[in-house]
């Protein structure tokens, strides 16, 4: 078996999964690519991702880091930090109560954490039949350094209620429309993320001020769950005595079936869940897919992992589709909801072409499937194990 993409038989391929095609085939070295490297998917609303190869760094630079948005931006001249404003209301609180940035920094406890933060869709462009949507491919994810305060520690300051459910957010983003009655989105969380040490009103990216296109100059940033969870250009924060039910927190938006379905399946809504902590999953990030490597020679391999609500305890690395795997070099967190980085080595037998996969393992025990797993309607959660292509020559 050979691959359409190269002039070189396929090592291994009996043991390749059926109906599977070469990585190198599926991938299109005309994809428009803005400063930086970063793919746009969509321009309106702008959406973009950056190759895995660019992800590399353990730290995620601000200008790697994939941007996902649901409506317009505020311009960047109608954004005044000094007077930015956050209010607290909501079912759950007594009385509203308003913050500016400034008085959050002054009056609340500065916090950094590196937390891991990644789109529901990542991944979404391997599902079959196709779900409607950006088609991410890998790179909807990053861990860059967040400054700000506790969200919990404004809570406590607004008296927050028994009767608290949810919390739910409000941006200064538009709507496509235009209407200025319509949220492009107001999603949330339950209190007991809420209220977790890392759940962060973040101001800051890796020291600097947050960009724009990130969520400048105030942000929501509940690690290890959907990104959409993370409200950007933060106005207001309601505090529910039910579950949130803003503007793609019903529906099919950022849910998956309660059970399995069968490919292309009509689900009904009250069939659906809302997803909460993101699946396990890993990324090879060096060396770059499509890479040409000597043949026998010893090759390093390294990457990322990360779950949601927990931690990883193992990464494996395969070169012969699955059928062996060995074990990587994992490092610790920096701290909880973190990725982890994972190195490897190893050697390509004899010439032709290959494929380096990697699987990562939970601390509850769940690795990431081979495959793409079950399908849902809007091609959320594909955790399958990342795979790189290399061709070996002598």
């Amino acid at each position: 078996m050979t691959s359409a993409g190269l002039a070189a038989p396929i090592v291994f391929s009996d043991r390749m999964p059926p109906g599977m095609r070469p990585l190198l085939d599926l991938q299109d070295p005309q994809g428009l690519a803005s400063k930086d490297g970063l793919r746009m998917l969509n321009d309106r609303p702008i959406n973009a991702e950056a190759p895995p190869h660019l992800l590399d760094d353990d730290v995620t630079p601000a200008n790697r880091l994939f941007v996902r948005n649901n409506g317009h931006p505020p311009a960047a001249a109608d954004i005044d930090p000094d007077t930015w404003q956050l209010q607290v209301g909501g079912e759950a609180v007594p009385e509203e109560k308003t913050f500016t940035l400034k008085e959050l920094k002054e009056r609340f406890t500065p916090r950094t954490y590196q937390l891991t933060i990644e789109c529901a869709g990542n991944g979404r462009s391997e599902f079959s039949p196709p779900a409607t949507g950006n088609q991410w491919t890998t790179g909807a994810v990053g861990c860059p350094r967040w400054t700000g305060v506790r969200l919990r520690d404004v809570l406590a300051e607004c008296n927050v209620t028994d009767a608290a459910v949810y919390i739910g957010y409000y941006g200064a983003d538009t709507h496509l429309s235009g209407d200025p009655a319509k949220d492009p989105i107001s999603r949330g969380v339950p209190m007991q993320k809420a209220l977790e040490d890392e759940t962060l009103l973040a101001y800051a990216m890796n020291g600097e001020p947050l960009p724009l296109l990130n969520g400048h100059p105030l942000r929501l940033v509940c690690g290890g769950w959907p990104a959409s969870t993370s409200g950007k250009w933060l106005q207001r924060i309601v505090v529910r005595d039910r579950v949130h039910d803003g503007v793609k927190m019903t529906g099919k938006a950022y849910r998956v079936p309660k059970r399995p379905v069968a490919p292309g399946s009509k689900v009904p809504d009250a069939d659906m869940r809302i997803i909460e902590a993101m699946p396990v999953k890993s990324l090879v990030t060096f060396p770059k897919s499509g890479v040409v490597l000597k043949t026998g020679a010893e090759h390093d391999v390294r990457g990322h992992a990360w779950v949601g609500d927990g931690s990883i305890q193992r990464v494996d690395v395969s070169i012969d589709f699955g059928s062996t795997w060995q074990p990587a070099e994992l490092s610790p967190a920096p701290n909880r909801l973190a990725w982890q980085r994972w190195r490897a080595t190893f050697r390509l037998p004899q010439d032709g072409y290959y494929e380096v996969w990697a699987r990562a393992t939970d601390d509850q025990g769940r690795s990431q499937p081979m495959i793409v797993p079950g399908w849902n309607p809007k091609g959320y959660l594909n955790n399958a194990c990342h795979r790189i292509a290399a061709l070996a020559q002598s």
